[in-house]
């Protein structure tokens, strides 16, 4: 099972860092990483693999919503499936 993230805001340091950390403490592996800064807004979207029977989706999600309040950016998470059906033509 895999889980797209996006991160979007005002760029200041560390950002991939403190979402990866939160990835990592939920035993969600990272798998591929897009990221790109426009002016000063940093944009990134993420694949992870949630497969680990140690990784609790909704537990995820919420420690991902606390460091979205802490960091001031919009920080949102969906399961592939969920993804792929939103942009199926």
């Amino acid at each position: 099972m895999r889980a797209i993230v996006s991160v979007i805001g005002k760029d200041t340091f560390g950002i991939l860092a403190k979402v990866s950390a939160v990835c990592f403490e939920n035993r969600a592996n990272v798998v591929d990483v897009n990221q790109s800064i426009l002016q000063d807004m940093f944009v990134m979207v993420m694949m992870l693999d949630i497969s680990d029977k140690d990784c609790n989706f909704m537990h995820l999600r919420g420690d991902l919503e606390t460091l979205s309040d802490q960091i001031g950016m919009q920080i949102n998470i969906m399961h592939e499936d969920i993804f792929n059906s939103m942009h199926r033509i």
